[in-house]
């Protein structure tokens, strides 16, 4: 066998491992996203994206920013429960107010109830700002916040787009379920 033989066959099969490395590669990065951004509750998330029109791959990374898909989440500071964290103070008023139900704290720890009225106030908050962007700011911050920053060009653009969120643990949120919801797209929803 020749010598230039011998290297064309050591080039092949040098390919070929580069390659088998890079598919095998690939298959262990997607089944480790796969294991940190799953797709628990899927028949409460379908049911309310659809009710809603809010995607899923929005519901899932908010839920996967929130609470790490645990419904038993409460947070210490601001109060808010269940795997979307919502507020009590937001539940009870879209409850009562806007879906004339009953409203009892303690649901929030459903993951029925606490999807559909996380997914409910995400939807309103994109319909309030038109953009999902500030809409997730809004959930983290607050509406009221945001509504301060409209005008100011210095943190939204005249075109509606965030320049720069003033609170950082608002902007690190805003991200987190961005590259989140990449990921999901990428995942299951491309």
């Amino acid at each position: 066998m020749s010598k230039a033989l011998k290297n064309t066959i050591a080039i092949i099969v040098m390919l070929a491992i580069s390659v088998s490395l890079g598919y095998a590669y690939d298959k262990l990065t997607t089944v480790l996203e796969k294991r940190s951004h799953p797709l628990r509750y899927a028949e409460y998330v379908e049911k309310y994206s659809e009710l809603y029109s809010v995607p899923q791959d929005i519901i899932y990374s908010v839920i996967k920013a929130e609470s790490g898909f645990r419904s038993d989440a409460l947070s210490e500071t601001a109060g808010a429960i269940g795997l979307m964290q919502v507020m009590p103070s937001t539940y009870e008023d879209i409850a009562e107010r806007l879906l004339g139900e009953f409203a009892s704290v303690g649901l929030l720890y459903d993951p029925d109830t606490n999807i559909k009225y996380g997914t409910y106030y995400l939807r309103h908050l994109y319909d309030r700002f038109n953009s999902w962007d500030l809409a997730f700011a809004a959930y983290n911050a607050g509406p009221s916040r945001v509504t301060g920053w409209l005008g100011n060009p210095e943190y939204i653009a005249a075109d509606g787009e965030i320049v720069f969120i003033p609170i950082e643990e608002t902007r690190n949120y805003v991200e987190r379920v961005k590259k989140n919801r990449e990921v999901y797209k990428k995942l299951y929803f491309s």
